[in-house]
């Protein structure tokens, strides 16, 4: 019985599954809007399959409603089979249990993955849509062009959503060596965030975990590790409040009326982070 533990622990993350593991810090009131939250993942490796077999045991008990891709989604070719390994496959518990997938485009991405059906992309390189008092805003870092920040100052104004959410690939913060800050976007991006009431921004790109304290009222998280990593790639700065960068991991979110919950969770199945942001600290342009 010892060597047969053993063995499994020898097997990796998808056998072992401590006690700890899969334990839920989120409130699951109802009524409430609850998703996932995948950066880098499509690697078609082990470790996104093992990340992904945490997802399917978390959405057991959290029943969240879609995920939310931050790019790179799927690393090297585009064929039918390459979407089936590094898609389909890692994720078909929860596609056969109607969870919807929301992608956006990340540098490694060819274009074209917006027409594929189950990214629900609907053809456009950027998007919205709204879940009870969440509306949520995909964009492209890769071309952050005229036209699509147009859409964006029209969409976000136009919204009368408590919480506005966007994600994409290139983070505004980050303090991660390969990459670091892509501070020519922020100083286009974040006047129209702070303007027009963002309150939490998502992004890949840096394979590692990272959330940044409260930017001109903001909140940030990198969330890159979901098959791509960066073993000890993070230089935590005073701006970094927590930070993750020795295993893959995903995000879970509940947003409960005017409250932001959200849980970090590793290949494992152990918390990496948790907390609340209530709506009150994430007034525009003003820091918590």
């Amino acid at each position: 019985m010892q060597r047969r533990t053993f063995l499994q622990l020898l097997a990796g993350a998808s056998v072992y599954r401590p006690a700890w593991a899969q334990e839920v810090k989120l409130p699951l009131r109802e009524k409430s809007v609850r998703f996932a939250v995948i950066g880098d993942n499509g690697t078609g490796g082990k470790p996104q399959y093992e990340v992904a077999e945490q997802m399917a045991l978390f959405y057991e008990k959290v029943k969240y409603e879609f995920v939310i891709m931050l790019g790179d989604n799927i690393y090297g070719g585009n064929s039918p089979i390459d979407f089936k390994r590094k898609f389909e496959d890692p994720y078909k518990k929860l596609l056969e249990a109607g969870v919807k997938f929301y992608a956006s485009l990340g540098n490694h991405d060819n274009p074209n993955q917006r027409f594929y059906k189950p990214f629900n992309m609907d053809g456009k390189r950027y998007y919205d849509y709204r879940r009870g008092n969440v509306a949520l805003f995909a964009l492209d870092s890769n071309y952050m062009d005229p036209e699509q920040l147009t859409w964006l100052r029209k969409e976000l104004s136009g919204s009368d959503a408590q919480w506005k959410i966007c994600y994409f690939h290139h983070p505004l913060y980050s303090d991660s060596k390969a990459h670091g800050s892509d501070t020519d976007l922020r100083k286009i991006l974040e006047p129209i965030f702070m303007q027009y009431g963002v309150r939490v921004v998502f992004s890949g790109h840096e394979h590692t975990y990272e959330r940044v304290k409260s930017q001109q009222g903001i909140y940030y998280f990198v969330l890159g590790n979901s098959g791509q990593l960066r073993v000890h790639n993070l230089r935590k700065s005073p701006k970094t409040e927590k930070g993750f960068d020795t295993d893959r991991g995903f995000g879970l979110v509940e947003i409960a009326g005017g409250e932001f919950y959200f849980q970090i969770v590793s290949r494992t199945g152990a918390t990496i982070d948790s907390g609340m942001y209530p709506a009150a600290t994430l007034e525009k342009g003003k820091a918590a």
